[in-house]
């Protein structure tokens, strides 16, 4: 079985801007500069031959490279799950029209459709399930976080990754890297 999921990797200036939000928050396990990616479609445990069939299906997609930046912080979990830290992404309708195009291309190729509502953000720190998001050293950097902004940037190639889970965390490998264009674009009707 092979792990995958697909997503947008921001630019180094932006993964810069992600690193610096790393804080003393006790037991936080903070993203290195590898891992900081945006989920379009967790894919999740498939066969090799589902895999190859989803790869050969992203390589003939054609969608626009997505113009975004960063708007604010927020937080998963609670209810004895593990945290996550997060940064949010404003628009979020280009990256929500990416994802259900990924998801149709996951459906054709035999694949269950995607059951949870998608949230455009990046992961930057997780916490472990001790560590409540309502804890005040939480919230405080939630506070301190809350107006991050960016300029304008574009995300202009989908990756496929393959995740090793381990004790030390995940690590990604990507497998197959698919150019957004913004002539990818639906053509004016002609009137």
């Amino acid at each position: 079985m092979i792990r995958l999921f697909a997503a947008l990797r921001p630019p180094a200036p932006i993964r810069d801007a992600l690193l610096d939000l790393e804080d003393d928050l006790e037991d936080a396990r903070w993203q290195d500069e590898e891992q900081l990616h945006l989920t379009i479609r967790f894919i999740g445990e498939v066969e090799r031959a589902a895999a190859e069939d989803l790869a050969a299906a992203l390589e003939r997609l054609h969608a626009p490279a997505p113009t975004v930046r960063l708007a604010g912080v927020g937080a998963f979990g609670g209810r004895g799950r593990s945290g996550q830290l997060w940064v949010r992404l404003s628009p979020p309708e280009p990256l929500a029209a990416l994802h259900r195009k990924v998801d149709q291309l996951c459906v054709r190729t035999g694949l269950s459709p995607e059951r949870r509502a998608y949230t455009p953000h990046i992961t930057v720190a997780r916490l472990p399930r001790r560590i409540p998001v309502a804890r005040p050293e939480v919230t405080g950097w939630l506070r301190r976080h809350a107006t991050l902004t960016s300029a304008p940037f574009t995300l202009d190639r989908l990756i496929l990754y393959r995740s090793h889970l381990a004790a030390a965390g995940a690590t990604y490998e990507p497998v197959l890297g698919v150019p957004l264009s913004a002539a990818a674009r639906a053509p004016a009707s002609l009137a």
